[in-house]
């Protein structure tokens, strides 16, 4: 899979892109003009750690919905088609005892990519899947609140580490596929997302405890 180089790419540039291949490179800029410094508000902390704990505690649920909405033989054969070694996610090499700003600048990665993802999905399944009420209702509010945890992201990086411009990889898009293959790319991508948001939960959830 082929990523195009985009060079620094800014937190407002990157929600507008989300189905574009595109990287570039952390910049850690020093000044007083981060934008959304004073837009964070005072339980920030607390709203990030409770949006990672509730994308934790609903992506094997959504998981297990999508594969049901898809028919066989993905019901019948999860672990062959929906083996997620085959699909891009961001690298992910932080623990628990890595330094918080790379912490949070890895999350906002993974979330990034992960919101990208979703939208994706989302466009799939409303047109292979218009009926599936349920299924949609929940790729949307999953993606609502990825979309609230990168904007509490963005303000913990650019308040605590003035950080405004981060590296995001976005994966291939599913337009123009087949039908079988866009089933497949969502159950390949949501997989891989029961696991590592599993993952970035042990990893962050520590760094957004009360002191």
């Amino acid at each position: 899979m082929k990523f195009v180089p985009a060079g620094v790419v800014p937190f407002v540039a990157l929600l507008l892109l989300q189905r574009r291949p595109v990287a570039g490179r952390a910049l850690l800029v020093t000044g007083p003009g981060c934008p959304g410094h004073g837009l964070c508000r005072s339980n920030v902390q607390e709203q990030t750690r409770r949006q990672v704990a509730l994308l934790n505690a609903t992506a094997q649920d959504l998981f297990s919905l999508y594969l049901k909405c898809q028919g066989e033989p993905f019901s019948s054969e999860t672990d062959k088609l929906c083996n997620p070694g085959g699909v891009f996610f961001p690298a992910f090499r932080v623990n628990r005892t890595s330094e918080r700003k790379e912490v949070m600048v890895a999350m906002y990665k993974l979330f990034a990519f992960l919101n990208a993802s979703l939208g994706n999905i989302t466009r799939d399944q409303e047109e292979l899947n218009p009926t599936a009420k349920e299924l949609l209702d929940r790729l949307h509010n999953t993606t609502k609140t990825t979309r609230g945890l990168i904007s509490n992201l963005t303000c913990l990086l650019c308040k605590n580490y003035n950080i405004f411009q981060v590296d995001v990889s976005y994966g291939e898009s599913s337009k123009g596929k087949s039908t079988f293959k866009k089933k497949q790319q969502g159950c390949q991508v949501l997989r891989k997302y029961v696991q590592v948001i599993a993952q970035a939960a042990r990893v962050l959830l520590p760094h957004l405890s009360p002191p």
